[in-house]
């Protein structure tokens, strides 16, 4: 991973609380695990930053070192990362999802 690369990592989710590296945007998803993480992140009314890494090559490879978890999407919660689909989508269907959000105050309490 460049430094480059590293640096714009580290730097965005720094600078949101919650944040999603995925492919395509929220609005348009380039794949369906992505769709899925967006679709939860919506339903749960949470604001999140998102970077799609299909349009750089050296974030698409860097966020896998970073966080050293091979696929995509990758969510990130007040720099502590959450995981990938199948881990937000289990912590969403076992009720977990939304409790954890609350206790770190990115979501509050309905």
């Amino acid at each position: 991973m460049t430094d480059a690369a590293h640096q714009t990592i580290k730097s965005e989710i720094e600078a949101n609380d919650v944040m999603l590296f995925m492919k395509g945007s929220p609005q348009f998803p380039q794949c369906g695990f992505s769709a899925a993480v967006v679709q939860i992140l919506d339903y749960l009314g949470v604001q999140y930053g998102s970077m799609n890494v299909l349009a750089d090559e050296d974030i698409r490879q860097g966020i896998k070192t970073y966080s050293d978890w091979p696929t995509i999407p990758q969510l990130y919660v007040k720099g502590e990362f959450v995981g990938g689909c199948d881990i937000v989508r289990e912590m969403f269907e076992k009720g977990e999802l939304r409790p954890y959000l609350q206790e770190k105050g990115v979501l509050e309490a309905a």
